[in-house]
C-alpha cells in the first residue's frame, strides 16, 4: 500500500484489525446483495428489455418504448403496482415533493412519525421557508411524533392517527439525527398500525439511502408509495441525475400529473438518450449498494477501534448506508472531511472548509470527490458544524477505493495531531 499511498504503521495495524472485525458482516452483505441482484436481473427478463429501449426520444416524448419499460422494471423490482422513473427529477428533494404535491390537497393533513424530518424538506412541508410555496401555503395540514429515545414512539403514533389523517410519513434513514435508520420491519409495523386506524390512509417512506440495503422494500410489506434519487443508491453510480416514485397506481399518477401536467402525466417526456444509463444504473446498484453498505461497516470498525463514537456499530445489521461518526471537535470533524477528499478519485485537490449550504441552518463540510456532483452513492462525508460534532458518511462505488479513503482520513487526523 505504501508504494501508493502513505499511512503510518499504526492505521495499517488498525485496519488489518478493521478487516478481521468486518469478516461476518461482509458474508451477510454478500447474501443480500446476491438475492437483490436476482431479483433485478428477474425484472429485465421478465420485461423483455433490449438495446431499443435505450433510443432516445425529443419533443413530446410520446410513445417512449424505454421510458415506460423502465417503469415496469421499476414496479417489478419495489413490488409496487406503478413507477413513475424521471431523469428530470432534479434530487431526492424534489422527488419527494412531486410526490406529496402530487397526492395531498388543500385541507388534507400529513402526519410525519419519525420526528422532524430532514432540513432540505422544511421549506416544503411549510415548517420554514414562508412565500415559497409550500404544502402549509396551500393549506396542507401539518403534525408530528415525536420519537422516544431515538426510536419510533408505536403508543403515540396508534393515538395520532385517525379519521383526519390523510398521509403517514416515514423518513427511513436518521438525514442529521443520531437516531438509527428504519428497518423494513420497522416500516411494517407502521403500516399496519396506520392502516388499523383508518383504513383509507396513505403511508408514504422516505426511501433515501435505503434501496437493496434489506431484501424488501416498504412497498412490499404495506407502503402504498416511495420515492428516492437516483444519485443515491438506486442509480448504482452510473445515473447521472433523476428520481423514482414507486407505489400504488393511482397515487403515481398523481404524481405524474404534477411533475408534468394533468391530463399528460406519464405519457409525455423526452428521455434524450438518458434511459440507457437508467436501466444499466438500476442492474448495478444492488452491487453497489452491497459495496458501499461494506465501506460503512469497515469505517465503524476503523475508528472504534481508535474510540470513537460510531452508528450504527460495525456489527449491526444495517437499514441504509449511512454511517454517523462521532469525531468530538470541530478541527477533527474538517480534517476527517479533508483526508476523505485527499482519496478521492475527482477533486482529490480540493480542501473542503465550511460553508453555509443552501438548505442548512448552520455552515457545512463536505467531502464529495465523485464523478457525479452530490452523488450519495459515491463516498462522500459531510457534516453540519455544530455539535456534537458528528461527520455522516455515506457511499463507496467499491469498497477498496473508500477503504483507503477512511485510512487517509484517520493519517491527516494524525498528522494533524488530532487521532485518539
Amino acid at each position: 500500500m505504501n508504494s501508493f499511498f502513505n499511512i503510518s504503521e499504526k492505521i495499517e495495524k488498525a485496519s488489518e484489525k478493521a478487516m478481521q472485525m468486518c469478516s461476518e458482516q461482509f458474508k451477510l452483505i454478500d447474501d443480500i446483495t446476491e438475492y437483490n441482484q436476482l431479483k433485478v436481473q428477474k425484472a429485465f427478463i421478465d420485461n423483455s428489455i433490449s438495446e431499443s429501449h435505450f433510443s432516445p426520444s425529443t419533443g413530446y416524448g410520446y410513445g417512449d418504448r424505454g421510458r415506460e419499460a423502465l417503469d415496469k422494471v421499476w414496479a417489478q423490482v419495489f413490488g409496487a403496482e406503478d413507477a413513475l422513473v424521471r431523469h428530470n427529477f432534479t434530487c431526492g428533494t424534489h422527488t419527494l415533493s412531486v410526490a406529496l404535491f402530487g397526492v395531498l390537497r388543500p385541507r388534507d393533513k400529513m402526519l410525519c412519525v419519525t420526528g422532524t424530518p430532514y432540513d432540505t424538506i422544511h421549506s416544503v412541508i411549510g415548517i420554514s421557508g414562508n412565500g415559497m410555496g409550500s404544502l402549509k401555503e396551500f393549506g396542507v395540514l401539518y403534525d408530528e411524533v415525536p420519537l422516544r429515545d431515538e426510536r419510533l414512539d408505536y403508543e403515540a403514533i396508534e393515538s395520532a392517527v385517525d379519521d383526519s389523517i390523510t398521509m403517514v410519513y416515514i423518513q427511513r434513514s436518521r438525514g442529521y439525527e443520531l437516531r438509527p435508520s428504519l428497518s423494513v420491519a420497522e416500516i411494517e409495523k407502521v403500516c399496519k398500525i396506520a392502516k388499523s386506524k383508518n383504513p383509507n390512509v396513505i403511508v408514504m417512506v422516505d426511501n433515501c439511502y435505503g434501496e437493496f440495503v434489506e431484501k424488501t422494500e416498504p412497498t412490499e410489506v404495506g407502503a402504498d408509495l416511495i420515492a428516492g434519487s437516483l444519485i443515491k443508491n438506486a442509480g448504482g453510480g452510473i445515473a447521472t441525475t433523476g428520481g423514482y416514485i414507486a407505489g400504488r397506481h393511482d397515487l403515481v399518477e398523481k404524481s405524474a400529473y404534477r411533475l408534468t401536467t394533468p391530463g399528460l402525466g406519464k405519457e409525455v417526456g423526452a428521455t434524450f438518450g438518458h434511459n440507457r444509463e437508467l436501466f444499466m444504473g438500476l442492474f448495478y446498484a444492488p452491487h453497489t449498494v452491497g459495496e458501499a453498505v461494506k465501506s460503512a461497516v469497515y469505517i465503524a470498525a476503523l475508528f472504534s477501534h481508535f474510540g470513537y463514537d460510531v452508528t450504527p456499530r460495525y456489527d449491526e445489521i444495517r437499514h441504509d448506508i449511512v454511517q454517523s461518526l462521532g469525531l468530538e471537535n470541530p478541527e477533527s470533524l474538517v480534517a476527517f472531511c479533508q483526508g476523505i477528499q485527499s482519496g478521492s478519485p475527482i477533486d482529490s485537490f480540493v480542501l473542503p472548509e465550511p460553508w453555509d449550504m443552501p438548505g442548512y441552518d448552520s455552515k457545512v463540510v463536505m467531502a464529495a470527490g465523485a464523478f457525479t456532483l452530490g452523488s450519495s452513492i459515491e463516498l462522500s462525508a459531510d457534516a453540519p458544524i455544530r455539535e456534537p460534532y458528528y461527520a455522516w458518511i455515506q457511499g463507496g462505488l467499491n469498497f477498496y477505493s473508500a477503504k483507503i479513503c477512511a485510512e487517509l482520513a484517520a493519517q491527516q487526523m494524525e498528522d494533524k495531531g488530532l487521532l485518539k
